[in-house]
């Protein structure tokens, strides 16, 4: 079965909005209201990635304006609320993603890591790009038709090459028709056909077989 053929470069934005770590809090603040983004690097030197600052990270300024007592779990956001500067105020070190990661890592890393926004770096940790979430989402966009020519190529020929199956897509839904004499074949098929990219669902509807969801 193939591999994706997408990876992190093909969907990032490769001008990234990028701070120092001597940025201050209302500068931050002004550059994510500008570019619309909700989390920047920090980057030193040359552009290595040595951290984010996100939302997140600038609310406790807001939260703990007149805070009572705190709560033992809640000081390290009290510290966040006096920083001024980028080094304050940065979560380190940053959670960052390869170009050449696959869609699903990149998105198993912000779900696991509740962000919406992954810096780009290279083998030395130099910021190459940003991926978003909705950067991830852009697959989502390929023709119906450029992925009815991949499944074709790509997964029937290879699985399933001497039987004669049909695969029409509709709004990225993808339905395999046409006639298979070892059926063990369909949850096979089914998987390779979910791992093309753009692919929002796949109905099985074999002769024989009343038409199903896989």
């Amino acid at each position: 079965m193939p591999a994706s053929r997408y990876t992190v470069s093909d969907v990032m934005s490769h001008t990234a909005v990028a701070i120092g770590r001597e940025a201050t809090y209302k500068e931050i603040v002004e550059l994510m209201h500008q570019w619309n983004v909700s989390a920047v690097p920090v980057l030193e030197g040359e552009g290595r990635v040595v951290g984010v600052v996100s939302e997140a990270d600038l609310l406790p300024k807001e939260e703990f304006r007149q805070a009572d007592p705190l709560l033992p779990d809640q000081m390290e956001e009290a510290a966040k609320a006096g920083g001024v500067l980028a080094e304050e105020l940065m979560s380190s070190p940053a959670v960052t993603v390869h170009p050449d990661a696959t869609l699903a890592e990149a998105a198993r890393i912000m779900a696991r890591k509740h962000v919406k926004r992954l810096p780009v770096v290279n083998e030395i940790g130099m910021l190459e790009g940003v991926v978003s979430r909705s950067d991830l989402l852009k697959v989502f966009l390929r023709p119906d038709e450029e992925i009815e020519e991949e499944i074709r190529g790509a997964v029937l020929a290879e699985l399933a090459p001497a039987v004669h199956l049909e695969a029409s897509v509709q709004d990225g839904v993808v339905t395999l028709r046409g006639s298979l004499g070892d059926r063990a074949l369909v949850p096979l098929m089914a998987r390779a056909i979910r791992a093309v990219e753009g692919v929002v669902d796949v109905r099985i509807d074999l002769e024989g077989q009343a038409p199903a969801a896989a």
